[in-house]
């Protein structure tokens, strides 16, 4: 029924300008902001994620967005040189000093997770 639906995601933050920013200078992603106010953040492919203001926004709990890279230690070094703080686990997932979770399982990625400005929680990971 949905399967030719050109589906998207989408979330809120608190300051649609520092989401504007983060998302095309540090993460180097085209971004708009459409007439109603709300940010549309293209990946690869085109197809928008939208990021809409939220009054009482309140920062997602869980990862509401992963890019998949082919170098996750090479992207976490350059995100780091921009400023991004990855988010340090210790139980039950653990990650090194850098924040990247190199998983032992044979078909689980590598994962490193991080914040926009808004908070919510944003993962770059590798296939191994």
């Amino acid at each position: 029924m949905l399967s030719s639906s050109p589906a998207f995601g989408g979330f809120s933050t608190n300051d649609l300008y520092a989401s504007e920013n983060f998302y095309s200078e540090v993460l180097g992603l085209k971004v708009e902001i459409t007439e109603m106010g709300i940010l549309l953040v293209f990946t690869h492919g085109n197809q928008p994620i939208i990021i809409y203001p939220k009054e009482n926004h309140e920062p997602a709990t869980f990862t509401v967005l992963n890019f998949p890279v082919d170098s996750i230690e090479q992207v976490v070094d350059e995100l780091i040189a921009k400023g991004v703080v990855f988010e340090q686990y210790q139980d039950p997932i653990q990650t090194d000093n850098k924040g990247i979770h190199r998983s032992d399982l044979p078909n689980a990625p590598h994962i490193a997770w991080f914040r926009d400005p808004a908070g919510n929680i944003l993962s770059v990971m590798e296939e191994k």
